[in-house]
């Protein structure tokens, strides 16, 4: 019998323990042995749950049991979180992980450390929850040099901007609906500002072009700023508004990686996707456009992956899984400065400032002095310095990426 530890007893770590509990029989099967959860990690009293027993304080009991080979790390940050982790991978365990946070910004450290003890540290649930994203570019995509990563990566975001677009409803009531449901937190700030996206775009970039790309300095933008009047001119252009990772691969190997709201025609597979849902399309060399859509987050969606993980990692304790990036040595993050793009840019002021300092693709007629511009593909940088300009003259009300 494999003995595995569960470190977290919040909503995907209770979801680690169901699926175990829900699923022992296909577990044992696909593994060839019975899986038995020994240890629950977590300060809170269980004791009235029908497995409280098995519930710990001191991580140290985990950490020094020779049976536990596979830990499931479900607790967030990079406190403790990194930590325990570390250790674990330093005892010669095994860990899997839904953590997006510690994965994007300590993952090259602790794969470095699970290769030198012969252990897995593996991370499905990080950035597609129960959507498969990792292993397939592992493994099915392998082949392929990667050139654009583009998702929908936040569920509490897409939410709030379907109702907007479909509801009519403004921002602040979207987000409050959200809240009401369980898709945002108490404090949204990490989704609605795109933190959490961005993390998972660094992790797709990791994997696709083999060095770090830290979040730190990834250009994130979230959707707070946009309107519903920006959303019914979306809509007049053909494009509904979703907030995008994307990362970009150039011809020198550097990449482009950020997260910002874009305008996405309505032909986009992308511009279906609603609610909570996520989409991530890859776009590899060999296989073209691929595309990935799923529940993004929830309590069993993202604990199957976690779970699916730690069978990986029994299944392959003497052959590991080769899973490897850089330290960000190779710098490979590329400004934002050269990449091109169209953009709709909603301005207050006159005509003639408009076409005389933007490439104008088409613009409207002024409603109350405010036009509503689409612009030809131009580099960030110069649209950076067009709207310096125009806000000299006017005021920018709005601008975005048109994908």
């Amino acid at each position: 019998m494999v003995k595995v530890a569960i470190m977290g007893h919040g909503t995907v770590g209770s979801g680690v323990y169901e699926v175990f509990e829900m699923n022992a029989e296909k577990i044992a099967r696909t593994v060839g042995e019975p899986v038995e959860v020994k240890y629950v990690l977590d300060l809170r009293d269980f004791s009235s749950l029908p497995y409280g027993h098995k519930f710990v304080t001191d991580f140290s009991v985990i950490e020094n049991d020779p049976e536990v080979t596979v830990v499931a790390e479900v607790m967030g940050g990079v406190g403790a979180a990194y930590q325990f982790t570390k250790r674990c991978l330093e005892a010669g365990k095994s860990v899997c992980t839904s953590n997006k946070e510690l994965v994007a910004t300590k993952g090259d450290e602790l794969l470095k450390i699970a290769e030198e003890h012969g252990v897995n540290y593996m991370f499905e649930a990080s950035v597609g929850g129960g959507i498969p994203i990792i292993r397939p570019m592992l493994q099915c995509l392998a082949a392929n040099e990667f050139n654009q990563i583009c998702g929908i990566l936040n569920g509490t975001t897409n939410y709030i901007l379907t109702q907007m677009i479909h509801n009519g409803v403004t921002f602040e009531d979207a987000l409050r609906q959200a809240q009401v449901n369980g898709y945002a937190e108490k404090d949204p700030t990490a989704d609605i500002e795109g933190h959490d996206a961005c993390r998972k775009i660094c992790i797709l970039s990791d994997l696709a072009y083999g060095d770090k790309f830290d979040p730190d300095t990834v250009s994130c933008e979230g959707i707070t700023k946009i309107t519903l009047e920006d959303v019914a001119n979306a809509d007049k252009l053909g494009c509904v508004i979703k907030l995008l990772g994307r990362s970009v691969r150039c011809e020198d190997g550097t990449a482009y990686a950020y997260v910002a709201p874009h305008l996405i025609h309505k032909e986009s597979p992308l511009a279906a996707v609603e609610d909570v849902f996520n989409a991530i399309m890859v776009d590899g060399n060999a296989t073209g456009e691929v595309m990935f859509y799923g529940k993004g987050a929830g309590k069993l969606a993202t604990a199957s992956a976690v779970v699916a993980d730690m069978l990986d990692s029994i299944e392959h304790k003497d052959n590991r899984r080769r899973i490897m990036w850089g330290d960000g040595s190779k710098k490979l993050l590329r400004p934002l400065d050269t990449l091109r793009s169209a953009w709709y840019v909603r301005f207050k002021g006159a005509r003639e400032d408009i076409e005389s300092i933007l490439p104008v693709e088409s613009l409207s007629e002024p409603v109350e002095g405010v036009f509503v511009v689409q612009t030809s593909k131009i580099p960030t940088a110069e649209m950076d310095a067009a709207a310096e300009k125009l806000n000299a003259v006017g005021k920018v009300c709005a601008a975005m990426r048109i994908l």
